[in-house]
This record gives structure tokens, sequence and C-alpha cells, in this order.
């Protein structure tokens, strides 16, 4: 498979429908479906539509987050939502292979994402969304350049339990080839988060 961004130790690749299967086996796990807002089964008809109403039409960029030792799958990584004329699109992430975990593969995942969006989709903003008692997750983007822009109580319901969600997100400080923009407003300094 051709990777489209890299680095050391991991690869990203554009998802096909020969993933299917392995999708549905990742979103499905307890470890995982239980870190997500949207919590129903996956099934290959649910997935295939996403293919095709989400993915074939430009509103999702989804990629596999392979090994590079041994080319081995581990997880999936996507930016749903791209809105092309405010520049920003939702992040959103799983390590499907229990050994994968815990080893910094979603910070690298993270990174690499946050490149693609930047220079390949043009986009300004990278938001997220993660469960407020996810500290690991929130540890992990926090490495990856993302910063908590909002603290929402009881922002969704999962289960009948009411759960609190920390919004965050990443922003290009580059701007976009015919996006300069003259502002009469000092700009935020830069702290190095986002960088």
């Amino acid at each position: 498979m051709v990777a489209v961004y890299e680095d050391d130790v991991i690869y990203l690749r554009n998802m096909t429908k020969d993933d299917t299967d392995l999708i549905i086996k990742w979103r499905n796990s307890e470890e995982v479906r239980s870190r997500f807002i949207y919590q129903a089964l996956f099934t290959r008809q649910s997935h295939e539509k996403w293919i095709e109403t989400m993915v074939n039409t430009g509103k999702v960029v989804q990629m596999i987050i392979c090994l590079k030792d041994g080319d081995v799958p581990v997880g999936s990584v996507y930016i749903r939502d791209i809105d092309t004329t405010h520049h920003k699109g939702e992040y959103g992430i799983f390590i499907g292979e229990a050994e994968a975990r815990g080893k910094g593969i979603g910070t690298r995942a993270a990174k690499l994402m946050t490149a693609y969006a930047f220079r390949e989709l043009s986009l300004h903003r990278l938001f997220l969304r993660v469960f407020a008692d996810n500290v690991r997750a929130i540890r992990s983007y926090e490495k990856a350049g993302f910063v908590r822009e909002a603290y929402l109580k009881d922002d969704v319901c999962i289960n009948g339990k009411y759960r609190d969600i920390v919004l965050m997100a990443v922003l290009n400080h580059e701007p976009a080839a015919g996006n300069e923009q003259i502002s009469d407003h000092e700009p935020a300094p830069d702290n190095g988060e986002n960088t």
C-alpha cells in the first residue's frame, strides 16, 4: 500500500473497501466503542454507507494507521465534516489492535493527520471532542499540539448517563494560499503548543 504520510514508526494510507472487516472488528470492540460518543454497533452496511455518503463525497478523509515494521494495520484516523467554507474539520482516531495501545502511536498518527489536514486540505482549524475522563487520550492529543478550548458539562447522554466532553483544537498558523488576511488585531502569542 502507498503511504500518504509517514514518520519513522508508522505510516498512514488511504482506507479502502478491503479494510471494511478490520474497521468493523475494531469499532465494535468494547475498548474502542466505549471511547466514542456514537456507540451503536457497526455493520458492513453502515460502514459501506459511510464510505458512499461521507468518504466518496469528500466530507470525510479516512486513513489506516500501519506500523512500518511488518506493514501491520493497527487502527484508523479520520477528519470528518470537512468544511471548505470555514476551513475546518473534526478529528477522530481509534487504535484497534490492543498491543498497539499505550505506545505513542495515537500521538504520532495525530501529528501526521494534522500535517495532512493543514498541507493537503488547507484547513485552518482541526478540532475534536473527547470524554473528559479519558485522561490518556487528552494527554496524547496535547502532545500532538491540540489545546483544550472548552469543558462541556453533561454534553452527551450515553446509556442513560450524562457525560462531560472536552473540546480541543489545533490551529494552522500558516496562511493558506490566497487567504492572507490583514488584521487590526494583534496576533495571539505563540506558546509553542500548536507546533
